[in-house]
């Protein structure tokens, strides 16, 4: 279950990867993952939703009876 979330990430950081906030902004990942400015593009937006909703699901006690359900 550890690594049910990882797909995600991956995405997210090649999604902010190619977003303006990084290339001609020169912000660091971290930054621009936890704003929401238009340099992101919407796509990135909703994949950090659901990350954030994938790593709630791992500590959940109903999802990780179930199982999260992973990417």
């Amino acid at each position: 279950m550890a690594k049910s979330c990882k797909g995600l990430a991956k995405e997210l950081v090649k999604c902010l990867s190619e977003s303006d906030c990084v290339k001609v902004e020169n912000r660091p990942y971290r930054e621009c993952a936890g704003e929401k400015s238009p340099s992101i593009p919407s796509e990135c937006v909703g994949l950090r939703e659901t990350y954030f909703n994938c790593k709630r699901g791992q500590v959940d006690m109903r999802a990780r009876i179930r199982g999260n359900k992973g990417y």
